[in-house]
């Protein structure tokens, strides 16, 4: 099929890009580009997706298979190339009570149910309601997250095998100390100076894999004594296999897997597309966010029948991905192939690599993912946006992302229906048109915040017998400021006395109408047409 057809058919489907290829094309440097960032990417993962299993309570093959088979679908058919999904920290804690309750095989069937509510959320397009996230909560939510990521790996600064899994997640566990702790720091650091000075000398190979080569050599050759990925379990494996979650097929199983999977479904959908945007931002791609819904959610019908514990977007191999120059699906999908390499036939070579230098990759994603000018911003910002950027970081830290960024939302919306409620106003005069009528001229949106505002404006004892009240310089927005312009003619009726509104869109006229209380005719607004001409063109139509 021509090329041209291809684009014109994804057009009218609203599908977004999916080509394989940028657009310069693939060329050999490219192509070695969106490997070795595939690679890094790969082995930043098999900590993560083994730590993340222990904190749900399941196999580390159930966390890898999911980083696998998440991973693969993703980068195949998401809405943006360069993001990397997988097993996540922020369902895996949510995933915990239901495993330590009902058992694995329940935890299956939640992630396919949970995968068929996304599929659900991006065939509705229910995905385009993130750009109702204002930029100071994805301010916190990076710089949540980027915390969230840093204190992810203090668990590798502690003694391989004495943590325990309390149901809760894993806990407890004996530091590193003396001589073991002092080397693995020095790792630590290493790695990041390797990160940091590589894209000096060269860009050949990507940084965090220069860091990872370098320190896993330095160890090896030398044998240094310090946790390396074996210690935290085998990643030995075979293929991913189908399995049927052996769980009852009745109302009592829905009714215990429907809670989580709603909860998963609403965390993993923000997690991937907040991560989507900040990718996007970088990239300079826009859009694909019904198409990331639908991606999310495939990936996890699938995982759940090949006995994994599903994921969604991983903002910190999404980061490694794209700071290595990552930005094709080749990238991704090599990033999910190499980790089932790693599975199948690597494991003994991945398992010799130390965990300081996965952790000074992660160390430098935190320094580049967190926001660091929003601590400039706060100064210069409106107070309820510098405390928004804290609250949203805070819960992200304390909670969980998706009640952080729901948090952040209502607090934001409710700042600003409380800024709008106070604009309402009223400059008062005497008509030139109607003989000793008092003209209200409204300025300021009328909606259920600056209703009762709007009431307490009007002078209804003193004021004479004939009232115009003027809208031209106002929105009317909602129901709630209906009816107050309803009650408003109400109240000048019962004084025996009459209101005639101006410059309201069509839809006002009819519902006002339709109370009863007003006097609507042809005379009572002489730029009646003019006016609602103006709404059309502008956009604002009052009314509802």
């Amino acid at each position: 099929m021509p090329r041209a057809l291809l684009a014109s058919f994804a057009k009218r489907l609203a599908i977004p890009d999916l080509r394989w290829m940028p657009d310069e094309g693939l060329t050999a440097s490219r192509l070695r580009i969106e490997l070795l960032s595939g690679l890094t990417v790969a082995l930043a993962l098999v900590p993560e997706a083994v730590a993340f299993a222990f904190v749900a309570g399941v196999h580390p093959l159930v966390g890898l298979y999911a980083a696998f088979l998440v991973g693969l679908i993703t980068a195949l058919i998401g809405g943006r190339p360069g993001m990397i999904s997988g097993a996540t920290g922020a369902l895996a804690v949510v995933m915990v009570a239901l495993v330590a309750q009902h058992g694995v095989e329940y935890l299956f069937a939640t992630v396919v149910l949970m995968g068929i509510m996304q599929v659900i959320a991006g065939v509705m397009h229910w995905g385009r309601f993130i750009r109702l996230v204002p930029h100071p909560v994805m301010l916190g939510f990076v710089n949540g997250l980027a915390i969230v990521i840093f204190l992810a790996q203090m668990g590798q600064f502690k003694v391989p095998g004495t943590m325990e899994n309390t149901g809760h997640g894993m806990s407890g566990g004996e530091w590193l100390s003396g001589m073991q702790l002092y080397t693995m720091l020095g790792l630590v650091a290493l790695t990041m100076a390797v990160i940091w000075v590589m894209p000096r000398i060269t860009r050949i190979v990507p940084a965090p894999l220069a860091g990872i080569v370098v320190v896993a050599a330095l160890v090896i050759g030398m044998g240094l004594d310090v946790p390396r990925v074996g210690d935290l379990a085998s990643i030995e494996g075979g293929l991913p296999k189908f399995h049927i979650p052996m769980v009852p097929l009745n109302w009592e199983t829905f009714e215990i897997i429907l809670p989580y999977a709603l909860i998963l479904a609403a965390i993993g959908l923000i997690e991937s597309l907040l991560t989507l945007n900040l990718v996007g931002e970088i990239t300079g791609k826009r859009g694909g966010a019904s198409q990331e819904c639908i991606a999310q959610g495939t990936a996890n019908v699938v995982t759940g029948f090949f006995g994994g514990m599903g994921g969604c977007a991983m903002i910190g191999q999404s980061m490694i991905n794209v700071k290595s120059g990552g930005r094709t699906r080749i990238a991704g999908i090599a990033a999910a192939l190499f980790l089932l390499l790693f599975i199948l036939v690597g494991s003994s070579l991945i398992e010799q690599i130390p965990l300081a230098a996965l952790v000074g990759v992660m160390f430098m994603v935190v320094i580049g993912t967190f926001a660091w000018n929003s601590l400039n911003i706060l100064r210069k910002v409106p107070m309820t946006d510098a405390f928004v950027i804290v609250l949203v970081t805070v819960v992200t830290v304390m909670e969980d992302l998706a009640v952080a960024v729901v948090v952040g939302v209502i607090v934001s919306a409710l700042a600003y229906a409380w800024n709008n409620a106070k604009r309402i106003h009223a400059v008062t005069r005497e008509s030139a048109t109607e003989e000793g009528a008092k003209v209200y001229e409204i300025q300021g949106p009328l909606f259920f915040g600056s209703s009762e505002g709007f009431v307490e404006l009007f002078d209804v004892p003193n004021d004479p017998q004939t009232v115009i009240v003027d809208f031209a310089d106002s929105r009317v927005v909602d129901q709630s400021a209906l009816q107050a312009i309803e009650n408003i003619a109400a109240k000048y009726e019962a004084a025996g006395k009459r209101v005639m509104l101006r410059h309201l869109s069509r839809d006002c006229h009819k519902l006002l109408t339709k109370a009863g209380h007003l006097m609507v005719d042809s005379d009572d607004d002489p730029d009646y047409e003019l006016a609602v001409d103006y709404s059309v063109r502008t956009g604002i139509l009052g009314g509802h």
